[in-house]
């Protein structure tokens, strides 16, 4: 599975949503670098993050699986049509045409958080070829934003 990515505080006060867009067969290893590299440039941890999203047609990615498991975080599946219908500020005529919503990892990082903010903008990985985007939302918590 390789290396996790973080050292996981165990409780409640883990708002971060991660949204995964991913191709198929993206590694554990390129989820958890851009996850870490995108947190970085942004000062958030890793330890924060309580749920990753996702498209639900991903669901037999063992690398998603296995970024979730290394995080400590719920794993949520989304259906196209409800991503489809969350506005992001990069939507994507190719990820439409795709998968068909025009965003996948911003539309489920702001989905799975329920009305939160969208922290971190789709991230690609710096693999060639880039088999994965990562976006990072914040729970709302009575009515305003939390970090």
């Amino acid at each position: 599975m390789g290396r996790p990515v973080v050292t996981v505080a165990d409780g409640p006060g883990r708002p971060l949503v991660v949204g995964v867009g991913a191709s198929r067969g993206v590694s554990y290893d390129e989820l958890a670098d851009t996850l870490a590299a995108a947190l970085a440039a942004a000062a958030l941890e890793a330890s924060a993050v309580g749920t990753v999203a996702t498209l639900d047609g991903k669901r037999g990615e063992p690398g998603i699986h296995a970024l979730a498991e290394a995080l400590g975080a719920e794993l949520v599946w989304l259906p196209a049509e409800v991503l489809a219908n969350v506005p992001v500020p990069t939507p994507s005529d190719v990820v439409r045409a795709a998968v068909g919503t025009p965003s996948v990892a911003e539309a489920a990082a702001l989905a799975a958080a329920r009305g939160g903010d969208l922290l971190i903008r789709k991230t690609l990985s710096d693999r060639t070829p880039s088999l994965c985007t990562i976006a990072v939302a914040c729970h709302r918590v009575g009515g305003t934003g939390t970090r």
